[in-house]
């Protein structure tokens, strides 16, 4: 079989649940359904590190941030490490990479392995952007969503027809704050979106990692709001009018996404392509969107932890696939690797989802997965560092609470602490059972569960209370 094109498109901070074929009650995504209904939908895809530059660092080696040595987002990525587009590149195809970067620019951060490069400067501006196009500065009048897709096709109309290619297209949006282009902005205008279950959260149960976390909706900035509330509304009212603001207007960015989703596979239809090109759509990590009355990442919490990974190649995977089986941004290296017919390194750590892909887990495939938050104490969320381990039926997370060096850490620690979700009995994780009686043994279990996780990844653990 020939080698497959392959067209990743990632934003920054989508939400699997804003999304319609991941069931929302909040929002449509046709042109991202399209992708799903015509391939498969991962259910169980995790992030190993929620937060922007780490997470793009593993999906570009396929390793965890203490080896690839990105774990905050004051971190620059080393260009000088083998990526996935590296070795596509030494294979045959042609590579290009759009959009957001956010791994540091100048030096050995700039990207390498592309043919074609050109992305934003840092978070970038939704409006009039200035790009870095192969090493220049380029500013251009326009809204970001769209002139992402613009280079894109630009590209891939100038690309050498004989060779395969390998495209990132990589969102800004839907990223904080939330500025909407002119055919969206008054979307929702007369609608109110539904609040969460957990929108309310005390916190009751859990630790003060939870409690002390600065990214409650009443901590959103004017900026975010875009105004201040209207006066005289209790604390309750002033919540929920924030709430409207900032999912009215991140859902307004997340529609402008969606459509030019639709121009890249319009595009794809058109050329005759669609047949041997691997499309991908995802988001570096997921988002809480009033979930525990929060927004951002971060947390170990399902809707932090969880990605949106839709996949189509109508060559090899079924239409209307979907699979519970567990995948990990570390996965997607040695996948695109594997369809390519190259064969990966032996100290990528993840492992390749094209037998998932295709409907078949393998047999002994993962049960659990492990994830680490490092960045302790940042300036603005003040979340504590972490780490933990999934499995389908539980979580267990450790609050170490120390910065232990980490770029962009306070070098304040906190008492660590435990929590432990039964997800099967508390999906929307409320209740930490952690030293309830009732699950002594299998605390004992996943504690070993984790030891041996870290083992596997090459991890350290930190001193760990009882």
């Amino acid at each position: 079989m020939k080698q497959p094109n392959i067209v990743f498109i990632m934003s920054d901070d989508h939400a699997a649940h804003a999304m319609s074929c991941y069931g929302s009650k909040v929002n449509t995504t046709p042109n991202i359904d399209r992708i799903a209904n015509e391939g498969v939908r991962f259910d169980n895809c995790f992030c190993t590190n929620s937060i922007c530059s780490p997470s793009r660092a593993a999906i570009l080696t396929g390793k965890y941030n203490h080896l690839n040595g990105v774990k905050s987002i004051d971190e620059h990525f080393d260009g000088r490490q083998m990526t996935f587009p590296k070795l596509l590149q030494e294979g045959g195809y042609q590579t290009a990479m759009v959009g957001k970067w956010h791994l540091g620019h100048g030096g050995d951060a700039d990207p390498t392995g592309f043919d074609y490069w050109n992305v934003i400067v840092g978070q970038g501006d939704y409006y009039d952007p200035t790009f870095i196009e192969m090493g220049e500065e380029k500013q251009y009048s326009g809204y970001v969503t769209n002139l992402i897709t613009d280079h894109c096709l630009d590209w891939l109309g100038k690309r050498d027809e004989s060779k395969p290619f390998m495209l990132m297209c990589h969102h800004k949006a839907p990223h904080r704050p939330w500025v909407p282009d002119e055919k969206h902005k008054h979307m929702y205008e007369d609608v109110d979106i539904p609040e969460p279950e957990t929108f309310n959260d005390d916190y009751a149960t859990r630790s003060q990692a939870a409690v002390e976390a600065n990214m409650r909706i009443e901590d959103m900035l004017e900026s975010d709001t875009k105004g201040k509330p209207p006066e005289g509304l209790t604390k309750l009212e002033e919540k929920k009018w924030k709430y409207q603001r900032y999912m009215k207007d991140y859902l307004r960015c997340v529609a402008s996404i969606d459509d030019n989703v639709g121009r890249l596979l319009d595009y794809l239809d058109r050329e005759g392509l669609a047949e041997d090109t691997i499309v991908i759509y995802t988001s570096d990590q997921g988002f809480f969107l009033g979930d525990h009355g929060w927004f951002d990442k971060r947390f170990m919490y399902e809707e932090s932890l969880r990605m949106p990974f839709v996949v189509k190649y109508p060559r090899s995977i079924k239409p209307g696939t979907v699979t519970d089986a567990m995948s990990l941004n570390v996965d997607f290296a040695q996948t695109f690797l594997d369809y390519a017919g190259i064969q990966a390194p032996p100290d990528m750590q993840g492992y390749s989802l094209r037998s998932v892909l295709e409907g078949e887990t393998p047999d002994g495939w993962r049960t659990s997965m492990y994830y680490r938050y490092w960045m302790h104490l940042d300036d603005h969320h003040n979340v504590y560092s972490h780490y933990g381990i999934r499995t389908h039926q539980y979580k267990l997370i450790y609050y170490y609470a120390e910065a232990l060096g980490t770029a962009g850490s306070r070098d304040e620690n906190r008492p660590p602490e435990w929590e432990l979700f039964d997800l099967t009995q508390d999906y929307c994780e409320m209740n930490n059972v952690y030293g309830n009686p009732d699950y002594a043994e299998i605390t004992a279990q996943l504690k070993e569960e984790l030891a041996a996780l870290q083992r596997e990844v090459l991890d350290e653990p930190v001193k760990q209370i009882d």
